[in-house]
């Protein structure tokens, strides 16, 4: 019965652990996911770059996050492989640092981050407190869980069973290397699966030479987690974690021969208790920073050896996917909403490709890149008279009137996609062609005003896309809060522009009329973008009809 308890025990307890991390990086991401791309691509060389995967894992609260950050950058060209690896190897250290934060006892501090934390996310609306809120509810809700952890063991402490499991592990290194390796890949977390070794440790449930092995097998573990997450980039994005995997790995097996070998006969003294333990995971990963930063270049032309791209000419297949609508197929009405959303899906991809290199052509956009943007449009119109003609032939009596509804409001999102692609083809790309060929220049804070913009924006394409397949409440509700965040940005935006020409900044006078057209076509595109949360808050009571006084009397007219 002892260790039926436990078993439930550790399981609530890993889970509440897992449960917490997540909540911290996605409530991260939320707030500042934006500014990601700038940190990671804004490094000059790979000392710079590993510094920023230190950064960004003590953000995230996980190596992985970063790995996967990093490979889908290097997937659409914006990082070259060594300044990736570089990143990657940083973010392990970075999620060591996080460990020896994490290991400390601080129980005590759980009532107030409850109380802040809750606080700011039950009862503020805006969106950085409210996400701030996740954030502290979520060390809160690991520091519990960690508790647990060590409550967990109190019933079996005694027992025949955890000695002879912690004593088994003690001899066979190798076994106890090959656990902690599943343990990090199966919870998808070094962190967490490193937390409760330590833990382990602290309370005396496992020698230090098995937490050792464990601690070296879950950094071996935590290097197949982005190889599994990536495995369906390109090839020349995947180079990096797997690379990332065998430098770990060769790494985190001379140690575990080096280190067991040297306790074995005495050469380190007689380590004990958890706080070695994160030294130990702190040393393996700084060392492993110090050994493998100098060879991401070399490790290059290896990885491209060991992973080439595909050989032979490349079948012959649509540069685009072919539209999902089938006119007159109208026999499942699920099947034919699914179809428009798959179509919508497609424009918002058209619409990202128009938006995306939209900075690039502000810097340097030659007409040819120009023309290729708004050569874009078309598409998406075909996408929109598509759309349109499907669901205008649906025939009479075919579908409910809920899935009528749910048709017409998908017309509805799709006109606003083709806007907001006009806005892109038509002002965006154009403004950016006459502030090249008038050779003109923004301050150096109004480009950093128009480009956070626009981060800001990108992101919230993505949570459109997740918005429109899921339906999900609360990222239609977060959606519509970065919505009127954008607005405040490009109000803010205007402001301080006003303030730059009253200072008298030569720039700010001469490109004055693109800025602030810029600033205004992107906050146009991101309302036509944020439309697709709408119905989804409309059907939840989250949404008002008008914002006008309904009951007014007869004199106030008059």
């Amino acid at each position: 019965m002892a260790i039926l308890t436990f078993l439930i025990s550790l399981m609530g307890a890993t889970m509440l652990l897992l449960f917490a991390v997540r909540m911290v990086r996605t409530g991260i991401e939320r707030s500042y996911g934006a500014s990601f791309q700038r940190l990671l691509t804004g490094a000059d060389n790979q000392f710079q770059g590993a510094t920023a995967g230190i950064g960004l894992a003590l953000v995230l609260q996980s190596s992985a996050a970063v790995a996967l950050l990093v490979t889908g950058f290097a997937a659409s060209g914006y990082l070259t492989f060594p300044m990736g690896l570089a990143i990657v190897l940083g973010g392990d250290l970075g999620s060591a640092l996080i460990v020896q934060a994490l290991s400390f006892r601080l129980d005590w501090l759980v009532p107030v981050l409850l109380a802040v934390g809750g606080y700011l996310f039950v009862k503020t609306e805006a969106k950085k407190p409210r996400q701030l809120g996740r954030i502290i509810l979520g060390i809160a809700f690991i520091l519990i869980s960690l508790r647990f952890l060590r409550e967990a063991m109190d019933p079996i402490r005694d027992s025949a069973f955890l000695p002879a499991i912690a004593g088994y592990l003690a001899r066979d290194y190798i076994t106890a290397f090959l656990v902690g390796g599943a343990l990090a890949f199966v919870m998808h977390s070094s962190v967490a699966a490193i937390l409760m070794c330590v833990t382990l440790v602290q309370i005396d449930a496992l020698p230090f030479e098995a937490g050792l092995s464990l601690v070296l097998g879950a950094n071996f573990g935590s290097g197949f987690i982005p190889v599994w997450l990536s495995r369906g980039m390109a090839i020349c994005a995947r180079r990096i974690p797997f690379a990332n995997l065998g430098l770990r790995g060769a790494w985190a097996v001379c140690c575990l021969f080096g280190a067991n070998y040297a306790l074995r006969q005495g050469l380190l003294g007689d380590p004990q208790g958890g706080q070695m333990l994160v030294y130990a995971h702190l040393a393996f990963n700084t060392s492993l920073l110090v050994v493998a930063l100098p060879l991401c270049r070399p490790v290059q032309a290896l990885m491209v050896r060991v992973l080439p791209e595909a050989a032979g000419p490349e079948p012959e297949v649509p540069t685009r996917p072919v539209s999902a609508l089938v006119p007159g197929d109208y026999a499942s009405p699920t099947l034919a909403i699914s179809n428009l959303k798959r179509e919508l899906l497609r424009m918002i991809d058209l619409i990202d490709t128009m938006f995306r290199p939209v900075p690039d052509l502000y810097r340097s956009g030659n007409a040819v890149q120009i023309k290729a943007v708004q050569a874009l449009d078309h598409e998406v119109n075909t996408c929109l008279s598509g759309i349109r003609a499907y669901v205008a032939g649906i025939p009479e009596g075919a579908f409910s009137k809920a899935e009528l509804k749910t048709a017409r409001e998908m017309v509805e999102y799709a006109i606003r996609l083709e806007t907001a692609g006009d806005v892109a083809a038509a002002r965006l790309a154009a403004l950016a062609g006459e502030k090249n060929k008038k050779n003109l220049k923004f301050s150096k804070d109004g480009w950093g005003e128009i480009t956070r913009m626009h981060e800001a924006i990108m992101a919230n394409l993505r949570l459109a896309s997740n918005v429109l397949i899921s339906d999900d409440l609360e990222s239609a509700r977060l959606l519509n809060l970065e919505k009127t965040e954008v607005k405040r940005m490009e109000r803010d935006s205007r402001k301080r522009h006003l303030k730059r020409l009253q200072s008298g900044v030569s720039e700010s006078f001469e490109s004055s009329d693109i800025h602030l057209e810029t600033l205004r076509a992107l906050r146009e595109f991101n309302s036509h973008i944020a439309a697709v949360s709408y119905p989804v808050l409309y059907q939840n009571g989250q949404l008002l009809e008008t914002r006008l006084i309904q009951d007014m009397q007869p004199e106030a007219v008059e």
